[in-house]
C-alpha cells in the first residue's frame, strides 16, 4: 500500500479525537444527552456521538477519493464509492432522528424501516455486488430484496448489542479491521482503506466512550456502523464471511425476538456497582456474558468494563475461527 494513503486514515482518527470533546460540550448545552443505565448515579451523558464520526468518516473517504483521482489518476470504483457515502449519511440521518427523540421514543419502526429501504436505493440502483449466491442466481431479486435486506437487517440489529460503555466502538472496529484484512487478501483494497477509515474514528471515539463513558454513540452511530459492515459485504462480494463475523449479532437478535424486543440489555446495579441479571431468563449477550463471568470470578462480583471485554473476546474468537474456516478463500 502507497503510503500517502494513509493520510485519510490519520486524518480521520485526529478529527474525530478533536472534534468529540467539541461535540460533547455542544451537546450537553443542547439537551441531547442520555442517561448512564448500569450506573447507580444515572448519569447524564453527551448523546449522538456518531455525528462527529461521520464527518470525520465522511472527510476521510473524500480525501481518499482526492488522492485516488488526482494523485493515482484513477477513476475506478468511484461511483461504488459514492454510493456507499451516501447509504452511510442517509441511515446516519435516520439515527440522529433517533437520537434527537430518545430512545425510548424514537421512529416508529415502520416509519425507520421504511428510511433504511430507502437508504439502500443508491445500492439497489448501481446494481452492486454479485447476484449469484451459492451457486444460485437471483437475478435483479438480488439488488431489489436482498441489497435492502441485508442493509436494513445489519443497521437494525448492529443497535440491538449496546449500552454498555464503549461496546458499540470496540465491537464495530473489530468487525470492521477483520473485513478490512478481507477486502484486502480478495483484491478489494479500496474497499480495505474504507474499512480502515471507519475503524480509526471508532478506535478515536472509543478513549471517550469507554468505562466511564463520556459520551454515547446513539444510533447516529450504530445504523451506519451496522449499514456499512453490510455495504462492505456487498461491495466486495464477501456475504459469507461477513455474515459469520457477524454471529454475535445474530445470537443477540434471537435472544431479544425472544422477550418481543421489549427487555432491554441493561442490567440490574447493586449499591457497590457490580451488576446481577435484571431477569431470570436471558434476553441478550449482555445477560448471558453477566451468568458466565458470575460463575467463573473468584469473588463473583461483574462490572460493566467485565461485560464488554468478555463480549469483545466472544467477537474476536469468532472472528479467528472466520479466517480459519475461509482461509481457502482468502489465501
Amino acid at each position: 500500500m502507497e503510503k500517502i494513503l494513509l493520510i485519510p486514515i490519520l486524518l480521520s482518527f485526529f478529527v474525530t479525537l478533536f472534534f468529540i470533546p467539541v461535540w460533547i460540550k455542544r451537546a450537553k448545552k443542547s439537551g441531547i444527552i442520555g442517561k448512564d443505565m448500569n450506573k447507580l448515579s444515572k448519569k447524564e451523558i453527551a448523546e449522538a456521538g456518531g455525528i462527529p464520526i461521520l464527518f470525520a468518516f465522511t472527510l476521510g473517504v473524500l480525501t481518499y477519493i482526492a488522492i485516488k483521482t488526482f494523485y493515482f489518476k484513477a477513476t475506478e470504483n468511484l461511483i461504488e464509492i459514492f454510493s456507499l457515502l451516501n447509504v452511510i449519511l442517509i441511515i446516519g440521518l435516520v439515527g440522529l432522528v433517533d437520537d434527537i427523540l430518545g430512545w425510548k421514543i424514537g421512529l416508529n419502526k415502520k416509519i425507520r424501516i421504511f428510511f433504511l429501504f430507502f437508504a439502500a436505493i443508491p445500492l439497489m440502483v448501481i446494481n452492486a455486488g454479485e447476484s449469484m449466491m451459492m451457486g444460485i442466481e437471483f437475478g435483479l431479486l438480488y439488488p431489489l430484496l436482498f441489497i435492502p435486506l441485508g442493509i436494513i437487517g445489519a443497521s437494525a440489529t448492529f443497535n440491538f448489542l449496546a449500552g454498555y460503555n464503549g461496546l458499540e466502538a470496540s465491537q464495530g472496529s473489530l468487525i470492521l479491521f477483520a473485513l478490512a484484512i478481507v477486502t484486502w487478501f480478495t483484491n478489494n483494497g479500496w474497499l480495505s482503506i474504507i474499512c480502515l477509515i471507519m475503524t480509526v474514528c471508532l478506535i478515536a471515539f472509543y478513549i471517550f466512550n469507554k468505562y466511564p463513558a463520556k459520551v454515547f454513540p446513539g444510533d447516529s452511530l450504530t445504523y451506519p456502523v451496522g449499514a456499512l459492515i453490510a455495504t462492505i459485504a456487498i461491495l466486495g462480494n464477501i456475504e459469507k464471511i461477513a455474515v459469520f463475523f457477524f454471529i454475535p449479532y445474530v445470537l443477540e437478535t434471537g435472544l431479544k425476538l425472544r422477550g418481543n424486543l421489549k427487555k432491554q440489555s441493561f442490567a440490574k446495579i447493586n449499591e457497590d456497582g457490580s451488576l446481577e441479571m435484571p431477569h431470570e431468563k436471558i434476553y441478550g449477550l449482555e445477560h448471558l456474558a453477566i451468568k458466565i463471568l458470575k460463575k467463573i470470578k473468584k469473588d463473583h462480583k461483574v462490572y460493566e468494563k467485565d461485560v464488554v471485554y468478555l463480549i469483545n473476546l466472544f467477537q474476536i474468537l469468532i472472528i479467528i475461527v472466520g479466517f480459519l474456516i475461509f482461509r481457502n478463500y482468502l489465501f
